[in-house]
């Protein structure tokens, strides 16, 4: 097996990433290596999955767009590959055997505590200079989304939403989501 000496000092390319296969995840970013935390609590899958399910429902008539979720490798550049939480591609040609090969039109990442900080930071600004449409980052802990558009090159926040509220998906024209199907009560002992 050959396993990433996980290190400051190396810068690592996409190249590198792909001859990883020591069955753990990981994430690079700028080269720079970022191991995966442990799985998501329930309530994040929970989160992940109706966000799945609700999205994939309207894709049906929009063949030439697919949604996958993690883990998917998403191929930014040749030292940046993530694996978001969600993704939804519209041009057939970035969908690839090994993943997505360029900017997704819409990424969604679902707060951990181990990966909030990048999720808002260096993920919010790669996704930007990579020139994803849209980007939801959303914390399951506070039934909370926050969308952002493109515009301009820079992302705008379209609005921070909850589980009373119904969030139209920006690339769609017609696509919305309750979000009291997304943000569905779990048991504190179970989550």
């Amino acid at each position: 097996m050959n396993s990433p000496q996980l290190t400051t000092h190396q810068h690592y390319t996409a190249a590198d990433y792909a001859a990883w296969n020591d069955g753990q995840r990981y994430e690079l970013l700028h080269g720079s290596i970022h191991a995966m935390s442990p799985a998501p609590n329930s309530k994040h899958q929970a989160t992940s999955g109706n966000l799945n399910w609700q999205i994939r429902s309207f894709l049906k008539p929009k063949a030439k767009c697919q949604i996958f979720y993690a883990p998917i490798d998403v191929y930014l550049s040749d030292d940046t590959v993530v694996q978001p939480d969600i993704i939804v591609v519209c041009d057939p040609k970035k969908i690839v055997k090994k993943g997505c090969v360029g900017a997704p039109d819409l990424v969604i990442e679902i707060l951990s505590p181990s990966t909030a900080k990048t999720d808002w930071r260096d993920k919010y600004k790669l996704y930007e200079e990579t020139g994803v449409r849209e980007y939801w980052i959303v914390n399951p802990d506070e039934n909370l989304l926050h969308a952002f558009r493109l515009i301009d090159g820079k992302f705008q926040l379209h609005g921070t939403f909850s589980s009373e509220d119904t969030i139209s998906i920006g690339i769609f024209e017609d696509v919305s989501i309750d979000l009291s199907h997304v943000f569905e009560p779990i048991d504190p002992e179970e989550a």
